[in-house]
């Protein structure tokens, strides 16, 4: 390509090529897939989006994207929305494969994506039974000591980490493209995790994670009384141990 042709396009921080103008120019507005009855919600979809749509990693053809935006099958459907791309700067070739395999998360927009994982993120900090679990968990364990090996300090600092880690994440989403902080070999890595999940992905794993350290916290509560029913009986010399070892575990 020469230089004229190079300057008619842009290189957008994806790596690709194309020439959009404004990314955050609404395509179109379509309908949830979740919602029901009278409280169908909306989602505006970005031509930004729609780009990504057709990007690594997913590389939509015609058929999917129309489905995904709830365009109505028609005989001349496909070239219709060819030709409406090809005017905001967007090829879109007939007879192209997709890239990845279709899941039911391929159905939805960001827009809806992003508000199942609120809502998922929601019922995992109200809902989630932590204190249920971890007392039936601890109630399987007839020694203390098996307790404290099954939740020590390590498990709570490693999932601690993990979940510093996904709360880094800078995917690009929606209107927002946010700067990166992490090292660009792992944030490719959650940037294609995030594409592929429309943005459902990372807060998904934040809310697991939540949901999964107020188990391991209710876990040493249950721990802590059971040390000090222990400590209760009046054992010989376990008081000591038993109030270092709680100093640890706090």
């Amino acid at each position: 390509m020469n230089g004229s042709s190079l300057s008619a396009l842009s290189l957008n921080k994806d790596g690709l090529i194309g020439g959009v103008t404004n990314p955050n120019e609404v395509f179109c507005s379509v309908p949830g897939r979740l919602s029901l009855l009278s409280s169908t919600s909306k989602y505006k979809v970005t031509v930004g989006e729609v780009q990504r749509r057709l990007s690594p990693p997913e590389c939509l053809n015609a058929s999917l994207l129309g489905g995904v935006l709830r365009r109505a099958k028609s005989k001349n459907g496909g070239r219709c929305l060819r030709e409406r791309l090809e005017k905001i700067g967007l090829n879109l070739p007939a007879g192209r494969r997709k890239a990845a395999n279709v899941t039911l998360l391929t159905a939805l927009v960001e827009g809806e994506a992003v508000h199942l994982a609120r809502d998922f993120g929601y019922l995992c900090e109200t809902e989630f039974p932590a204190k249920a679990a971890a007392e039936y968990v601890s109630r399987q364990h007839a020694d203390p000591s098996d307790l404290h090996t099954a939740f020590s300090y390590d498990d709570r600092q490693i999932c601690k980490e993990f979940a510093d880690l996904i709360a880094q994440d800078r995917s690009p989403l929606g209107n927002s493209r946010p700067t990166p902080i992490l090292e660009p070999g792992v944030q490719s890595c959650l940037t294609h995790f995030s594409l592929i999940t429309h943005g459902f992905g990372t807060p998904a794993l934040c809310a697991a994670l939540t949901a999964f350290q107020n188990y391991l916290l209710e876990a040493l509560k249950s721990l802590d009384k059971s040390f000090l029913s222990t400590n209760g009986h009046g054992e010989p010399g376990s008081k000591g141990g038993s109030d270092k070892e709680l100093k640890h575990r706090k």
